[in-house]
């Protein structure tokens, strides 16, 4: 009776655990949530600006910064530590505008590069169309680009703004209303774009924009002072997104802002960035941006230039407002003299040997780390690079990461070794270990005192295979965290039905794994939604589980059962890659653990 009621103990706390799963699967992946009316917006504290130095919206006469900045931009100020108060225009976001609507509004010169496709609008100079020209929202060659940046008035506006902050008059800075000139009709890689504006009293400012062939632009800004009185200038730049992006890390992966300041490595989460409002951060060089599982938009300052960095975010029409950004030191220009300002916009895919190249080649700090290899980062990226050097072989990633794990088995084969030898001598125990259970199963203590006394005569010490096994354990993650975060993986076929290593297995039991014309995912739950190689994987952890011995508790023997079983539902929404290694693996154990019992004359 009491086995009875601790299995069904067991089941129930399994379908606990399923349901909690489906729990955190709908926080991780959240509907999209109704906005808040306006009158919830939020109100940002405005602090005074430092001396040379106005923020947008102030009325004081005689001193301006950019004037009619787009709905949704906070422009930095040296010295202060709470931003100013955003000033709306005209062109606020409208959930009825669509991005191509915004985009023929205004004059542009495209972008076109092997990896970039978009354009730059004359009127405003910014950044703010972009599409990532190698990357497709689906495994189909035709499907859309996928969209980075996107124009202020858009309702997922996403774009990065340059520009100075001064004590000047009115209309003496260029804002998002200055219509710029351009030198050229096209950005290429070999071909910069330069535009050009002249103030009402003769500053000459210029922004030269360079773009190599991966997805790294160069941006000079100049200013020439051809007025009669001294100017001191601060350059900035900005990245602003509005709107809160989904998240689909499980946890293991950082999403949103980030920046590395003096060699440390400082990631802050959405909701947390939303609670403090404003962080900043003071740095020789260094750089921010926003990140996704596989994109990142980011500013890049000189590494020994000086820079105030900021992550800011505020409520503008109800909707979440990011803002990543850093502003120089002030630069003064007597008449008659030029000043210059350089910084680097990184937009497009981490691609893990690309930022490594950017790295190296423009001295930019822990730039790799925009990917999170996390804790195990000095085993993840030899395991990475080891992977990519076995798919150059063969030619596809998902034999890669099967040959990957052989080569990590014979690797460790002498701790798996000793670890199932232990395992096997266990086994061959069993039988007394029950005569055991039959004498002083009522006696728990004499059980377990008799228990110890049995592995002690045979010799055997029953956390000798442990050991081993903690020893993998990093290297399980290490791997783990490569095929879960690079993008490498993305749209990388195996064979038959998986063409997408990166996403769960799209058949389903439910509808006879594509036998039933149905879509069994508009109505069946995430973790119920199984497909074949998640039974798969089920199938070879229950197996390798029969292989092992038995806990000598029933409640614990059973709950082990249960495992497989909760594993193949928890693992049936992760990507495909994940699932088949998770499956290989086992097969691989299970083999090793054979022979083993069969040279020791264990039956298995």
């Amino acid at each position: 009776m009491s086995d009875n009621r601790n299995m069904i103990l067991a089941i129930v706390l399994s379908v606990l655990i399923l349901i909690g799963f489906q729990y955190g699967y709908d926080l991780i992946y959240p509907k999209p949530a109704q906005p808040p009316a306006p009158a919830q917006q939020e109100t940002v504290e405005t602090t005074p600006t430092a001396p040379g130095a106005t923020a947008p919206g102030a009325t004081e006469p005689g001193t301006t910064a950019p004037g009619a900045e787009p709905a949704g931009v906070n422009i930095p100020t040296p010295g202060s530590t709470t931003a100013p108060a955003a000033t709306p225009s005209p062109i606020a976001p409208s959930p009825a505008a669509t991005r191509n609507s915004v985009l023929g509004q205004s004059q542009r010169i495209p972008i076109n590069t092997p990896r970039l496709h978009g354009s730059i609008a004359l009127t405003g100079g910014r950044l703010d169309d972009l599409t990532l020209a190698t990357y497709h929202e689906t495994i189909d060659p035709k499907s859309p680009e996928i969209v980075l940046f996107s124009p202020p008035a858009t309702p997922d506006a996403h774009f990065v703004q340059v520009g100075w902050v001064g004590s000047l008059g009115a209309g003496e800075l260029p804002d998002s209303s200055t219509v710029w000139r351009a030198d050229g009709d096209e950005l290429t890689p070999q071909s910069p774009l330069t535009l050009s504006w002249t103030s009402p009293s003769g500053l000459v400012f210029k922004r030269t924009f360079a773009v190599d062939d991966g997805f790294l632009f160069t941006v000079t800004q100049t200013v020439e002072n051809g007025s009669a009185a001294d100017v001191t200038l601060t350059p900035y730049a900005l990245i602003s997104r509005l709107g809160t992006p989904h998240t689909g890390g499980y946890y293991i992966l950082h999403e949103g802002p980030l920046g590395v300041f003096d060699g440390t490595l400082k990631e802050i989460k959405y909701k947390d960035l939303a609670e403090a409002g404003t962080i900043q951060q003071k740095s020789r060089g260094g750089w921010v941006g926003i990140t996704d599982k596989y994109w990142l938009s980011a500013l890049i300052a000189n590494h020994d230039d000086s820079i105030t960095s900021r992550f800011f975010h505020e409520t503008y029409e109800g909707r979440d407002r990011y803002q990543v950004d850093f502003v120089g030191a002030p630069l003064s220009l007597a008449p008659g003299i030029t000043v210059s300002a350089e910084s680097r916009i990184f937009a497009g895919a981490k691609e893990v040997k690309l930022l490594d190249r950017y790295r190296d080649e423009y001295q930019i700090d822990r730039f790799d780390r925009a990917i999170d290899f996390g804790w195990f980062y000095f085993l993840t990226k030899p395991l990475f690079y080891f992977l990519i050097f076995i798919h150059g072989v063969v030619g596809n990633l998902g034999v890669a990461i099967l040959l990957l794990t052989v080569t990590i088995k014979l690797l460790f084969f002498p701790l798996a070794n000793k670890s199932y030898v232990a395992m096997s001598k266990m086994r061959q125990l069993q039988p007394e270990i029950a005569k055991l259970k039959e004498r002083f199963g009522d006696d728990k203590a004499r059980f377990n005192q008799e228990m110890m006394a049995l592995y002690k005569r045979e010799k055997v010490n029953p956390a000798s295979g442990c050991l081993p096994v903690l020893i993998q354990i990093p290297v399980f993650f290490a791997l783990y965290k490569v095929l879960f975060v690079t993008i490498e993986m993305r749209h990388a076929p195996f064979f038959g039905w998986i063409q997408d290593l990166a996403a769960p297995d799209p058949t389903s039991v439910w509808n006879l794994f594509g036998l039933i014309p149905w879509d069994p995912a508009t109505v069946i739950p995430h973790f119920l939604n199984i497909g074949a190689w998640p039974l798969i994987m089920g199938f070879t952890m229950w197996l390798q589980q029969r292989l092992n011995p038995q806990p000598p508790d029933p409640i614990q023997a059973r709950m082990f059962m249960l495992l497989p079983f909760v594993f193949t539902f928890f693992l049936a929404s992760f990507p495909a890659g994940l699932v088949i290694y998770w499956a290989w693996n086992n097969t691989l154990s299970i083999i090793q653990q054979w022979v083993i019992m069969r040279r020791m004359g264990v039956k298995p």
